[in-house]
């Protein structure tokens, strides 16, 4: 078996409502899907997490090392793909795009062996996972607060045990909208809040300190990425656990936040990360310091079905007759080809998401779907 192409899908839609979090304004939804195809009609999906126009070039150059490879051959073909750009690609765009590759060719692998991925990463702990809600951003034109509180409302009534919501706009009113959405959905739902780095050091302290009254599970990348001892300094300075980790890219970009227990919960994302390959070196590596692991989704069907064969194998950590079960981040934002591009979408049932159990992704893709949202010159 060998690989006989590579083929990038550039999904595209204008959004009727933008919204923003703290750090980006969104008009659009894009996702880059990857096709990996091989010389006995295996084919193979996978997904890149960032922007598609540079994913794809990334992907393409990718494309002329892996022809004619065994795609089983994952760890080995990582590594070439690696090397090859390490000298100006050991972060960013060359590993979101070697994770879609990577994503794909354990697709393949599983087919192949007609097994889910999960099953062939070292085997299944769950065979469902409670799913949180992310929403909650900033839309424009919209009272914030009130439709933030309305948003969380239908979370609730919708079944969701647990709920993110979007800050680092600005510190009064941030800590205003946290004190009416506990008010809202009362004290049996689990809150967690995303600053999407909007934050300086004193004031994400400052934020942490007054929102813990409000029983906050855990406070997101409260601070931009680069700033690794500044993460120690919020970690130590407020009370709320932090979580970060989106945004740092294989193995090496985790090693530092890791190693230093700079955070409290790493949130390593499959299509950014490295893909599979990678992202199983990343869950030993925070289970070695027990740093927790609660990877972050944002994409497609084909990025849920992905994070859901992570999340199946994730170990529990400690290992305990009643474990801490890991929970999976739910995109609830407006994306009408989420889940469109696979046959049969991937949804909730009182905010609790089945990991697919077919073998490789354990998805089928609707080509017709691909075609309809691809991203038009």
């Amino acid at each position: 078996m060998r690989i006989v192409d590579v083929q990038t899908h550039l999904l595209d839609y204008a959004l009727p409502t933008p919204f923003e979090s703290a750090s980006m304004r969104f008009d659009r939804r894009q996702h880059l899907l990857v096709e990996v195809v091989c010389d006995n009609g295996l084919i193979g999906w996978g997904e890149c997490l960032g922007p598609v126009l540079m994913n794809a070039a990334v992907v393409e150059a990718y494309k002329t090392r892996i022809i004619g490879k065994d795609p089983l051959e994952t760890e080995k073909i990582w590594l070439d793909l690696y090397h090859t750009y390490r000298d100006q690609g050991q972060r960013g765009i060359s590993i979101t795009a070697l994770s879609g590759i990577d994503i794909a060719l354990w697709d393949i692998k599983g087919k192949f062996f007609k097994k889910p991925v999960s099953t062939l990463l070292g085997g299944r702990f769950r065979e469902s996972v409670k799913a949180y809600a992310t929403g909650s951003f900033k839309l424009q034109g919209v009272d914030r607060i009130s439709s933030v509180v309305q948003e969380t409302l239908g979370y609730k009534a919708e079944g969701f045990h647990a709920i993110k919501m979007k800050i680092g706009f600005n510190k009064e009113e941030d800590l205003e909208l946290i004190r009416q959405v506990r008010e809202a959905v009362g004290p049996d739902m689990r809150l967690m809040i995303d600053a999407n780095h909007g934050y300086q050091v004193d004031e994400a302290i400052a934020v942490g300190i007054q929102a813990s009254q409000y029983d906050i599970d855990w406070f997101e990348e409260p601070i931009v990425p680069e700033w690794l001892d500044a993460y120690r300094d919020v970690k130590k300075g407020q009370p709320i656990p932090v979580a970060a980790g989106e945004t740092w890219h294989s193995r090496w970009g985790m090693q530092q936040p890791i190693q230093q227990r700079l955070v409290n919960i790493i949130q390593p994302d499959v299509c950014g990360v490295g893909g599979f390959t990678e992202m199983k070196r990343v869950v030993d590596m925070a289970q070695l310091v027990g740093v927790r692991v609660v990877p972050h989704v944002w994409g497609t069907a084909v990025q849920i079905a992905a994070s859901l064969q992570v999340m199946a194998n994730l170990p529990p950590a400690p290992v305990r007759i009643d474990p801490l079960e890991p929970i999976f981040e739910f995109d609830r934002t407006h994306n009408p080809f989420r889940q469109a591009v696979v046959h049969t979408p991937i949804e909730h049932v009182n905010g609790i998401l089945q990991i697919p159990d077919k073998p490789g992704l354990g998805i089928e893709i609707n080509r017709e779907a691909l075609e309809e949202y691809r991203l038009k010159p």
